[in-house]
C-alpha cells in the first residue's frame, strides 16, 4: 500500500498542484506557480527515502513550497472582500497543500502529530491534495461555469465544509468523520451532476467532453465506496480495509477524477477556467 499511496502522492505534487494553480488563474498565486517544481521536486523524493533526517528535511522544503498558496489565500480574500461560493472553494483550495504537508513532515520523521498513528498520518497527505486541493477547485470552476444553478453553489459551499468536517472528525470520532463524509459525497455528486449536465454538455470537443464525462462518472462510484467505509469506521459494520480504498478508491479519485478533470478544464475556454472574482456576484436564492 506505501508504494501506491507515494505513487498517487507525487502526482499530486508533480501534477495536480501546479496544474490547478495555473487554473486558478488568481494573481495571488502567481509566484507558486513560478516556484513550486523547486518545492515539489525535494517532496516527491522524500516519500522514496526511509524516515529520518534527510526526508523530513525535504519534506520541510515541500512544506514550506505549499506556504505560497496558504498565504495566497487570505491575500485573496482582502483583495476581493468576498465569501462567494466559488471563491470559498478556492481558498480551501489553497491552503490544502499546507495541511497535507504538516502530515508528511510529521510522517517522514516518525513523528505521531496530535498522537495519529503513522499510518493515518500517511493517507493524510493524498487526502488533502485531491479532496482537500483538486475537490474544492473543481467545486469552484464548476460553480463558475454555471453560476444560474444552486447545485453548482452547494457543490462549491459542500465540499470545502465536508472537508473540514472530515479533518474534525479525525480529533473528535468516528461519527463526526460519518458527518463529514455525507457531506463530502453530497458535494462532490453535485459537482457530478453539474460536470455532466453543463459543463460537459457545452463543449463540441470530444476529448474535452470524454474527460469531463470519466471524472463526473467516477466520482459517484469513488464517493459511495468513501461513505461506505465511513459507515463501518463509525458503526461497525463490515466495510472495504484502507488497502483496499487506497487501490480503488485512491487512485480512481487520483486518476479518473482528479488528473482527468484538470486535464479537462485546462483544455476549456480561458473565461470558463478562471476562479478570479468578478466585481459581484450574485449567488440565486
Amino acid at each position: 500500500m506505501a508504494v501506491l499511496v507515494d505513487l498517487v502522492v507525487t502526482l499530486g505534487m508533480l501534477v495536480v498542484v501546479p496544474l490547478g494553480l495555473r487554473l486558478a488563474a488568481a494573481p495571488e498565486t502567481a509566484a507558486a506557480v513560478r516556484l513550486w517544481p523547486l518545492f515539489a521536486v525535494p517532496g516527491a523524493v522524500s516519500l522514496w527515502l526511509p524516515r529520518g533526517a534527510l526526508a523530513t528535511a525535504l519534506a520541510c522544503c515541500y512544506a514550506v513550497g505549499t506556504l505560497l498558496p496558504a498565504l495566497a489565500a487570505p491575500r485573496r480574500l482582502a483583495a476581493t472582500r468576498s465569501l462567494a461560493p466559488a471563491e470559498v472553494a478556492l481558498c480551501t483550495a489553497l491552503v490544502s497543500p499546507a495541511v497535507a504537508a504538516t502530515a508528511l513532515v510529521a510522517e517522514r520523521w516518525g513523528y505521531r502529530l496530535f498522537g495519529f498513528d503513522l499510518e493515518i498520518l500517511d493517507l493524510t497527505v493524498p487526502h488533502f491534495h485531491f479532496a482537500g486541493f483538486a475537490a474544492a477547485l473543481v467545486a469552484g470552476l464548476v460553480h463558475r461555469a454555471a453560476p444560474g444553478r444552486r447545485l453548482g453553489a452547494f457543490a462549491a459551499l459542500s465540499v470545502p465544509l465536508g472537508t473540514l468536517l472530515v479533518l474534525l472528525g479525525y480529533f473528535v470520532d468516528d461519527w463526526a468523520e460519518l458527518a463529514g463524509a455525507v457531506v463530502l459525497t453530497a458535494g462532490m455528486w453535485a459537482v457530478a451532476l453539474v460536470t455532466w449536465r453543463d459543463v460537459r454538455a457545452r463543449t463540441d470537443d470530444r476529448l474535452t467532453g470524454a474527460l469531463l464525462a470519466v471524472s463526473a462518472g467516477v466520482l459517484v462510484a469513488t464517493m459511495l465506496l468513501a461513505l461506505s467505509w465511513a459507515v463501518g469506521e463509525a458503526t461497525g459494520l463490515p466495510h472495504p480495509s484502507l488497502a483496499w480504498m487506497t487501490a480503488t478508491h485512491g487512485v480512481a479519485n487520483a486518476l479518473g477524477f482528479a488528473l482527468c478533470s484538470l486535464l479537462a478544464w485546462r483544455r476549456l475556454p480561458a473565461p470558463r477556467t478562471r476562479t478570479t472574482a468578478p466585481d459581484h456576484e450574485e449567488v440565486p436564492a
